[in-house]
């Protein structure tokens, strides 16, 4: 059965860093894209950022040039390492994951093309 397992979530201040982990296990392959997105209290679940078995990689504008995502040699584990974390980023972020297409810009962060998701991690930044 397929899997995903969020972990290094955490509270930090304002200006510090964090580094997430996403591990897929029981897939057949490494799923084909993968990406973190994060809902904050009484807001929509929201893309962050994606990268897929070719390398390709997307962010959105709220965390371009601050995060950074990147996937290990095996293809299983991604990773999200935030730098000069806002108190706006605060959010659950999860792992999700589709194993049929590879990641595109125009749906990166859309929620319902991915198939597997994980059960979140909290991240929390004071000011």
């Amino acid at each position: 059965q397929q899997h995903l397992a969020e972990s290094g979530g955490g509270s930090v201040q304002a200006g510090g860093s964090l580094k997430l982990s996403c591990t897929a296990t029981g897939f057949e392959r490494p799923p084909d894209c993968m990406g973190w997105f994060r809902q904050a209290p009484g807001k929509q679940r929201e893309g962050v950022a994606s990268m897929d078995r070719w390398n390709d990689r997307y962010y959105s504008g709220a965390v371009r040039e601050r995060f950074y995502v990147s996937r290990d040699d095996t293809a299983t584990t991604l990773y999200l390492e935030m730098s000069g974390l806002k108190p706006e980023d605060t959010a659950i972020y999860y792992c999700a994951a589709r194993g049929d297409r590879l990641c595109f810009r125009d749906d990166y962060a859309i929620a319902e093309q991915y198939n597997y998701w994980g059960q979140g991690t909290q991240v929390i930044v004071s000011s």
